[in-house]
């Protein structure tokens, strides 16, 4: 056999062929490529996120201050309406003792006869001061035949009563007024002590 022939033989016989090292070394797949190597760090779920702690810590306030707002709004609202309630409370306060001026006028006219002009008259004016009071909000307080109420009553004597239950308002001496349920001016009454006992009367 020629040289030049045992030459082309010896190259074209994958036996004879050198092989490298990427050819001795299989290619990698794609599982292979895809696994992360050992021991590398993976993120851990559930540490703490600082941007999500802080939106949740916003959100908190944002909820906080809504309900603060809320109750703000609810508050002054409640005091406006006191306050449209109560505003004319002292000038009301001021005509009560002219009203009680003008009853002790219209009794003095009664006894004159309930014909008369003048009483008419007055009683027509006392009408309409009572309608105003009533749109005012204005009421009496009720007094003669009911128990004692401290909170609306102002006890000026006490005396004995057959008729009246002890604790229980006698006489009404000057009358008492409310506006929408709060107290313009205590009423003064007379409140029984009960029957007067014989003890009352010593013999003599």
């Amino acid at each position: 056999m020629a040289p030049a022939q045992s030459i082309r033989k010896m190259t074209q016989d994958p036996a004879n062929q050198e092989t490298g090292p990427a050819a001795a070394e299989p290619a990698p797949t794609a599982a292979t490529a895809e696994a992360p190597e050992a021991g590398s760090d993976r993120p851990d779920e559930a540490a703490p996120d600082p941007v999500r702690d802080e939106l949740e810590r916003w959100r908190e306030l944002a909820v906080r201050s809504q309900a603060d707002f809320d109750n703000y709004r609810k508050r002054m609202a409640r005091e406006m309406s006191e306050m449209a309630q109560y505003s004319n409370m002292s000038l009301l306060q001021g005509l009560l003792p002219i009203l009680d001026n003008f009853d002790m006028g219209l009794q003095a006219a009664k006894a004159e006869g309930d014909g008369s002009v003048i009483f008419q008259g007055m009683a027509m004016v006392k009408k309409q001061l009572e309608d105003f009071l009533r749109d005012c909000g204005v009421e009496a307080v009720e007094a003669t035949g009911k128990p004692f109420d401290p909170s609306q009553h102002e006890a000026i004597q006490q005396v004995a009563s057959d008729e009246i239950p002890e604790g229980h308002v006698v006489h009404e001496m000057r009358r008492g007024y409310r506006l929408n349920h709060r107290l313009l001016r205590a009423a003064n009454v007379t409140v029984s002590t009960g029957p007067e006992s014989p003890s009352d009367h010593p013999s003599e």
